[in-house]
């Protein structure tokens, strides 16, 4: 892996997002649609996650997104962000934090 400088860290716009609503993506069996409240808005981003996690378990979720991530296409809806996650020995976590913190709060 290559490092990388930490002003190009410091790039990275990583919050507090909250789930306010979970979709079935309409065109993939794995994808969710995921409504996230990002602080200064709501924004649609295309989650990856279907295959783990039921759509009750993810609305009102707190958990790490990536919002300066230039829009990407999936499967004919555009993502605006990412909801980060880990995945293990097929076992995915999404990244959450451990208190309550307001949706928008800046990740440093």
């Amino acid at each position: 892996m290559e490092d990388i400088k930490y002003d190009e860290f410091k790039k990275l716009d990583l919050r507090v997002g909250k789930i306010l609503e979970v979709e079935d993506h309409p065109n993939a069996d794995k994808l969710y649609l995921v409504t996230v409240d990002i602080g200064d808005e709501k924004r649609k981003f295309v989650a990856g996650v279907r295959a783990h996690y039921k759509k009750e378990e993810l609305i009102g979720k707190s958990c790490v997104v990536l919002v300066n991530l230039e829009p990407k296409n999936i499967r004919g809806i555009d993502s605006h962000g990412m909801v980060l996650a880990a995945l293990s020995e097929g076992t995915l976590g999404i990244l959450s934090v451990d208190r309550e913190l307001p949706a928008g709060t800046k990740i440093s």
